[in-house]
């Protein structure tokens, strides 16, 4: 029962719980038994409270009993990434500086509690959210369960790994640079990285007393998961204003698809070298597309593909180091007129990219330049190329899993929307799903 339960989605868990076919107390104990039997090499989650989880699960089955339904993930017990406050769970950011048990919820931690989740604990991180793989002074390094030798990434690399093990259902990484999509690429599972300002950030990776938040641009929040159908809850529950992040718009989901999808294709991109894996699989992906009805073409926006990488990594520099007297930021970059010019350049590629898909539905691409590469390499940082154009122009992006190389460690294909598209996205991934194109979640060898 353990491994059954273990496998289902976060819907099929909470569809069960409320028809009275399994207790929450049963499926919390299913999880805690995968984490016991796995995490002492994955390393994956951190900061687990099995002794209050077990409380919110009896009063779970409790309220059931009484008739009483809680929301959609009634009694279904899962993770979250550590760097989103928990009320009374510890919170490190993968930092000591940041080393503290939270005293109220994130707006994220909230919302799925509100609906009955019952977060057991948080999954491993690097430090400051900035690394493309989990490891940090604290807890020590996340593996990959397809290869323990391997990086499960960064920096919701702990996410990824806990989710192809079967350690939690369901879990909300952010992504600066990619830190939603790498891991979910390197670890074969979903992750979707939303438009930027869906989702609040109230809560998250939390400044000290007397700190503001200087993240205010690039960054997002989105759902992982096993399958499409637990990234669209999800994100049906994380998404829109909460009255205290002054970001986030009152944006609708967005329209689905009319018909068979548009599809732009780019087994590279300019300045990129991809390994042969990825490449061919994102081109079997967009020929068997067209065979099945898609339009498909082989075409990326016309912008300065340099300037746009430097863009971003300046603007990176900046908006996390601008607080920090000791970074290693030029004078220039620590002033409003720097920063406001800067802005306007983004403006600038933002249309561009709006412009591009006038006629599109989506782009599909690699996820990074190879598959997860061993905890010993290093001169990785290369892999953004792959992803920061997102993050830059805002744009919401979806990795879903497209099998496994010929080493037998998964590899997922990028799909790249307009702003606000992340309804379009779920139902591309679905349509690409449903044509047999796309082979849905795998799990690792023993897992």
């Amino acid at each position: 029962m353990t491994d059954e339960l273990s496998a289902l989605p976060a819907r099929e868990l909470a569809s069960r719980l409320r028809a009275g076919q399994v207790s929450a107390v049963d499926v919390l104990d299913a999880r805690l038994a995968r984490i016991e039997k796995h995490n002492p090499e994955l390393n994956a989650v951190v900061s687990l409270d099995a002794v209050a989880a077990r409380r919110q699960a009896e009063a779970a089955d409790a309220a059931l009993r009484r008739g009483e339904l809680l929301g959609r993930l009634h009694g279904v017990p899962m993770t979250i990434k550590d760097a989103y406050d928990v009320a009374g769970l510890r919170t490190t950011v993968g930092t000591p500086v940041l080393d503290r048990v939270a005293e109220q919820d994130s707006t994220v931690a909230a919302r799925l509690r509100a609906e009955g989740a019952i977060i057991i604990g948080h999954t491993n991180v690097p430090p400051w959210l900035a690394d493309y793989r989990a490891e940090n002074p604290i807890f020590g390094r996340t593996s990959n369960p397809w290869d323990t030798a391997r990086t499960s990434g960064g920096s919701s690399g702990g996410a990824a790994a806990a989710l192809a093990a079967g350690m939690t259902p369901l879990e909300i990484g952010s992504d600066l640079a990619g830190s939603v999509r790498l891991p979910a690429h390197f670890c074969g599972v979903y992750g979707l990285k939303t438009t930027e300002h869906r989702v609040p950030a109230t809560g998250f990776l939390r400044p000290p007393p007397g700190g503001v938040r200087p993240v205010r641009i690039m960054g997002s929040h989105g759902p992982m998961a096993r399958d499409l159908g637990d990234l669209e809850l999800a994100l049906s529950i994380i998404s829109g204003p909460d009255g205290q992040d002054g970001d986030i718009p009152p944006v609708p989901p967005g329209p689905g698809l009319a018909g068979a999808p548009r599809l732009a294709v780019a087994p590279t991109l300019p300045g990129a070298t991809i390994q042969d894996a990825l490449r061919e699989k994102v081109e079997r992906v967009a020929a068997a597309a067209s065979d099945a009805g898609a339009s498909v073409e082989e075409r990326l926006p016309d912008v300065d593909w340099p300037a746009m990488n430097e863009l971003f990594v300046k603007l990176l520099f900046t908006i996390t180091g601008v607080f920090d007297p000791t970074a290693e930021l030029p004078d220039e970059q620590r002033t409003l007129g720097w920063y406001l010019t800067a802005l306007a350049r983004r403006d600038a590629f933002i249309a561009a990219w709006e412009s591009y898909f006038a006629d599109l539905d989506a782009l599909i691409l690699p996820p990074a330049q190879t598959v997860a590469f061993t905890h010993e390499e290093s001169g990785y940082e290369a892999e953004g190329e792959l992803l920061a154009f997102a993050n830059l122009t805002g744009l919401p992006g979806l990795v879903v899993p497209a099998g496994l190389d010929e080493g037998g460690l998964p590899v997922g294909v990028q799909i790249i929307g307009p702003r606000w598209s992340e309804t379009r996205l779920l139902e591309i991934g679905r349509w690409l799903e449903d044509a047999g194109i796309l082979p849905g979640f795998q799990a690792p060898p023993g897992y």
